[in-house]
């Protein structure tokens, strides 16, 4: 392991325009639950209000639920996708700092917790968009995440009109100015660091191939399928392998 935390060293300073690719993996070391692995989400059964019928989590939060069973759908989003108590972990820290040093140039993320945010980095890119952002589908105003997580039943604007996340849920599109502007920095990136992601999940998964810089490096707790093709590989928890990265040493660059 000490060899390969030398080689990522030495890759991230040896780099000057790093773009980190995450997914909930990176996350979990704040207490927030992934979806794929023997514990996450998508392995739980959810019983339904009425008890006799299990739904996916897929379904639960498709906008075919939304927008035909909406009080199931608000009752698993608080309970499952929200938790105001979670703070940035080591590997969101770090990123901050790798920001403010001007060599990682963009963070582009598959999660909804806004914790990158949090540990201050600025040039983040939510393909799936945020918890934190909540808008009415009549009016436009916009809510903070503790308006939905303490409203009871399907949460309403004062106009009357259904308050909703702005988190792309299962049959709606990616949001185009993400999409774009991550496209733009892996396009660009001459190191690549793609954590805690399974690579399963398209189209986000999809986005890696558009790199083509020198460094492609994969930290995750399982194989992915696109170990073969990296320059690293490490096997281990995101925060725990990044907090390891001495930044010091390293020569701040304008962004």
């Amino acid at each position: 392991m000490n060899s390969q935390l030398d080689r990522l060293q030495q890759m991230i300073s040896g780099s000057r325009k790093i773009v980190f690719f995450g997914g909930a993996g990176v996350s979990t070391e704040s207490g927030i639950p992934d979806f794929r692995s023997a514990n996450g989400l998508y392995r739980r059964p959810y019983s339904g209000a009425s008890q006799t019928e299990t739904y996916a989590p897929e379904e639960l939060l498709s906008h075919t639920m939304y927008r035909d069973n909406p009080e199931l759908f608000f009752a698993f989003y608080r309970s499952h996708m929200l938790y105001p108590q979670a703070k940035p972990n080591e590997a969101h820290k770090k990123l901050a700092e790798m920001e403010q040093t001007g060599i990682c140039r963009a963070v582009v993320t598959q999660n909804i917790d806004g914790l990158h945010q949090a540990a201050g980095s600025q040039a983040v890119y939510e393909l799936h968009g945020s918890v934190h952002r909540n808008h009415c589908e009549r009016c436009g105003r916009q809510y903070p995440m503790e308006y939905v997580l303490h409203s009871r039943g399907i949460p309403r604007c004062a106009c009357g009109g259904v308050v909703k996340p702005s988190v792309v849920l299962y049959e709606e599109a990616l949001p185009e100015e993400a999409v774009h502007g991550a496209l733009e920095a892996i396009t660009q990136a001459d190191m690549l660091i793609v954590a805690g992601t399974s690579l399963s999940v398209y189209p986000a998964s999809g986005f890696v191939h558009y790199f083509s810089g020198a460094h492609l490096v994969i930290i995750n707790q399982t194989p992915t399928p696109l170990d073969q093709e990296a320059d690293l590989v490490i096997q281990g928890a995101v925060g725990e392998t990044l907090k390891q990265i001495r930044l010091e040493e390293i020569k701040k660059h304008p962004s």
